[in-house]
């Protein structure tokens, strides 16, 4: 019963901010089922990983059945991540001791008080200003930044994702999100398959628990988050990244 509660807390958190955020699964199911439960950290973060995956692909079909996903740029941008995580990491083997493990926690709960102070309100008309090249250019170029950070320190992709795609590339809110979570369905993919090829199947238990509650959550929360208006999203957004960021940090140092 306490390994349902876990996992089944563990998907509601992940799956708030997969659908209202992008945000990877692994930032919050890992220290939960490594604190509580005693997992391995390699096979929490396959089991969290594998999370990621179907509640990105519902939550990008939510987003982009509400016409708020761009797959053309999208795809240059994942292309981009997938290759610079293979640099990145291989320069992190490079560079003895070095970790920033809390990165994507901090990033989460700065990024949600950004988001509650200073909202996205840009609008799709200012986004189609914006000329075809250059937003190509600047989607192989973000990816190209947030694959070579997850590479070489193992986190923080969705939260960097989503700040390039609002701040550098200009979109607005929802369609920064439904960008997102498409890539973030490919790359979960990717990893979760490399884990469980390395370490083999997890306990299958907790997979099933941890995959559809984060699933249940993410589909909710995707579905508000595109009926939403521009400001309540930013604000709901901002309150579930603060929240989690701040359970998160509580969970790694004082449990």
């Amino acid at each position: 019963m306490f390994r349902f509660f876990i996992c089944f807390v563990a998907g509601i958190g992940a799956g708030l901010g997969t659908g209202f955020a992008g945000m990877s699964a692994a930032a919050v199911i890992s220290p939960m089922l490594i604190t509580f439960l005693g997992f391995p950290a390699y096979e929490a973060v396959g089991i969290a990983l594998a999370s990621d995956v179907l509640a990105s692909a519902v939550s990008a079909y939510t987003y982009g059945k509400n016409k708020n996903l761009d797959i053309r740029n999208g795809l240059v941008m994942m292309a981009a991540v997938l290759a610079f995580t293979l640099i990145g990491s291989f320069v992190a083997s490079l560079v003895p001791n070095t970790t920033m493990g809390s990165f994507s926690v901090f990033m989460t709960l700065l990024l949600g008080i950004k988001f509650i102070a200073r909202p996205v309100m840009t609008t799709k008309e200012a986004m189609d200003k914006v000329s075809g090249r250059r937003r190509i250019i600047q989607s192989a170029a973000s990816g190209s930044i947030v694959g070579f950070i997850c590479g070489f320190i193992g986190a923080g992709g969705g939260m960097m994702m989503l700040l390039l795609l609002t701040s550098v590339l200009g979109y607005e809110l929802k369609t920064a999100v439904g960008t997102s979570v498409f890539i973030m369905a490919f790359t979960a993919f990717t990893g979760a398959a490399s884990h469980f090829a390395i370490g083999g199947i997890p306990d299958l238990w907790c997979l099933f628990f941890c995959v559809g509650s984060t699933l249940l959550w993410a589909r909710i929360a995707a579905k508000f988050a595109n009926k939403a208006s521009a400001i309540t999203l930013n604000r709901a957004t901002g309150v579930v990244l603060v929240i989690l960021g701040t359970a998160i940090l509580t969970v790694k140092y004082c449990a």
